[in-house]
């Protein structure tokens, strides 16, 4: 069987793994999920991610944010928002804020995958891949 939408996959290995409480997931990689991952760390969403050696596609191990008390305190929801049947596409004058600005939009952009941030200082739109918050 194959995977129609890696992205979606990938969320739903992080909600999965953040349910069971495990400390980190490892996802099949590819450029954009590497791109994802980096911009998840980049804004403190998770702790930090790597690219392991396994067979010919390689793996991005993700180690999640532990807490006091709770684990993935930084991490609470993950939403797909582009899917392969029903592509959702904004212009960089249409790109809103997530919660009142708590959350980040991952955009894939001519220049890029960017946060709905930065896309809206350079003033560039592109497809909306995923909310974060």
């Amino acid at each position: 069987m194959t995977m129609t939408d890696p992205i979606a996959d990938m969320l739903t290995r992080i909600r999965n793994s953040m349910r069971a409480r495990q400390t980190s997931v490892d996802i099949p990689a590819s450029k954009i999920k590497k791109e994802i991952a980096r911009i998840l760390h980049e804004k403190g969403f998770i702790k930090s991610y790597r690219v392991v050696d396994y067979k010919v596609q390689g793996m991005i191990r993700i180690e999640f944010k532990e807490t006091k008390g709770k684990k993935h305190s930084a991490l609470n929801n993950l939403k797909r928002i582009s899917t392969p049947g029903r592509r959702m596409y904004v212009s960089g004058k249409e790109i809103k804020p997530v919660l009142g600005g708590i959350g980040v939009s991952i955009i894939s952009t001519s220049q890029g995958v960017m946060t709905n941030k930065e896309a809206r200082v350079k003033g560039i739109g592109g497809e909306v891949l995923l909310n974060v918050w």
